[in-house]
């Protein structure tokens, strides 16, 4: 590994650390309640009180900063566990089984594979209305092909091996073989390509808040302040540069992690940026 890549990915796990950090103790770092309204202190700048200033009612910007990635972390990491979990018990059934299941369930991949995801996933919680259980089923049903594909491949390949023909002969039923004896061979490329859907889901969260379909204000989360500074970043542009310097540098640190995982693992390129 070069300096230069070791010197990334130790920046990265640090601003990784720090920003997890930063929300995990939110409740005791932060120095006012991030909806607390101070109706005479409105869009104040940057000032020993308020280091990020205040938004449009008073709230102190630092403070919901602070409080801003609880959510969205929350939730990326709920919708990537969900979709992991239907995407491998999928993929588990296509590759293990094959024949007609393999092939109805490579169809109906292909459809969600050619579907855009950003667009289904408007649709979808436009549908069902603005609410995080919404937001949770769009960003599952948009997510599961990606782990579908790794797991199938893998599945088939594990299956031909000499244990898995032993284990049938000795009489070990299906069910036992696939989670007791395929499934733990999975494990490294599936917590990689979690890894890596992480960042997606983080952004997918942040642009479905931003667009009114999820998280709604108050919730002190980083993408529902840049849309509220929507009116106002140009007086006091700190609105909505601090919440969006954070979703990207949490995003870029967890790539940048995530990549460095699939390079050591040997994970296929194609099975994880599909």
């Amino acid at each position: 590994m070069g300096k230069k890549k070791k010197t990334g990915i130790i920046a990265a796990c640090i601003l990784l650390a720090v920003i997890l950090l930063m929300s995990i103790l939110a409740p005791v770092l932060a120095p006012y309640d991030p909806n607390q309204i101070d109706m005479k202190n409105p869009l104040a700048m940057s000032s020993a009180k308020h280091l990020l200033g205040t938004d449009n009612i008073g709230r102190d910007v630092l403070s919901r900063v602070m409080y801003g990635g609880r959510q969205s972390i929350l939730l990326a990491l709920a919708a990537t566990g969900l979709s992991m979990a239907l995407g491998c018990l999928i993929g588990m059934a296509a590759g293990y089984f094959g024949g007609a299941a393999d092939l109805l369930i490579t169809s109906v991949s292909n459809v969600f594979q050619g579907l855009p995801g950003m667009t289904m996933m408007i649709a979808i919680a436009g549908l069902m209305g603005a609410g995080v259980k919404s937001m949770l089923l769009a960003l599952v049903l948009t997510s599961w092909v990606g782990f579908s594909r790794l797991v199938r491949g893998e599945v088939m390949k594990l299956k031909q091996e000499l244990f898995i023909e032993g284990l049938k002969g000795m009489g070990a039923g299906n069910f036992r073989i696939l989670f007791m004896h395929i499934a733990p061979n999975l494990l490294s490329s599936i917590t990689i390509i979690f890894a890596t859907r992480i960042a997606g889901s983080i952004m997918s969260v942040a642009a479905l808040s931003f667009l009114g379909l999820g998280l709604q204000p108050p919730t002190p989360d980083w993408s529902v302040m840049i849309n509220d500074a929507r009116s106002y970043y140009r007086t006091n542009p700190l609105l909505a540069v601090a919440p969006g310097v954070c979703i990207v540098c949490l995003s870029l640190s967890i790539n940048i992690i995530a990549d460095w995982l699939r390079d050591r693992f040997d994970v296929r390129r194609d099975s994880v940026n599909e």
